[in-house]
């Protein structure tokens, strides 16, 4: 949740480069609907900070030199940490972005992409939303041919709804791609939840990408 007294979104900065890690810092603390609360250089100092600091959004730098952003992923997890993780690249491996989606990150968000953007991302993520860049998501959408070992069969409509929604797609989307209406995108929706035994939308990509692991 966001700070109670000024309601303000409480962030925690991972980047071992100073120079990007003290203009990231700046260009936060202009924005009067955010507060840092912590910044650290290595996955250790984020561990170490992050058991003390309560924290809404982890922006957390995917090469940490010596690490990455999974050290600090896998610890946090580990603690059950209650913050919601935003891991910001210029680039990593399909299969390391594969993991993170895996162990919970609710975002993955590539430097190329402008101020602006990261601002409205880290709103979004601290919000409940789960933004993947469509560059990673693309490449994991397209290995899906079906939903290996579900405890239901998927119909054909069921593959295409999952499709869409790797792809990034809102209900509004869905529906248009599939000429459906919304409340029938939001009814297939809620089938492949009930199929797959999840809740929400960020649960049930976690779950195609795991179940489909070997063929990513």
């Amino acid at each position: 949740m966001p700070d109670a007294v000024h309601n303000r979104i409480r962030i925690f900065v991972v980047d071992d480069h100073a120079l990007f890690r003290a203009g990231l810092l700046r260009l936060l603390d202009a924005d009067e609907t955010l507060r840092v609360v912590g910044n650290a250089d290595s996955a250790a100092s984020a561990l170490a900070q992050l058991k003390q600091i309560e924290t809404d959004v982890l922006i957390l730098d995917y090469d940490l030199g010596a690490d990455t952003a999974l050290s600090v992923v896998r610890g946090l997890r580990e603690r059950n940490f209650q913050g919601r993780s935003l891991v910001v690249t210029a680039g990593l491996p399909d299969r390391d972005a594969l993991e993170l989606i895996r162990l919970g990150v609710c975002g993955i968000f590539h430097k190329k992409h402008s101020p602006e953007d990261l601002h409205r991302t880290i709103k979004e993520v601290a919000a409940g939303k789960m933004l993947i860049d469509q560059g990673y998501l693309q490449k994991l959408a397209e290995s899906i041919t079906m939903l290996r070992d579900a405890p239901s069969p998927l119909t054909d409509r069921d593959r295409s709804v999952l499709r869409l929604l790797l792809e990034g797609k809102s209900n509004k989307e869905i529906a248009g791609n599939l000429n459906l209406s919304e409340s029938a995108a939001k009814a297939a929706l809620q089938q492949l939840f009930a199929k797959t035994g999840v809740r929400t939308r960020s649960q049930l990509v976690r779950v195609a990408l795991e179940k489909l692991r070997d063929e990513i």
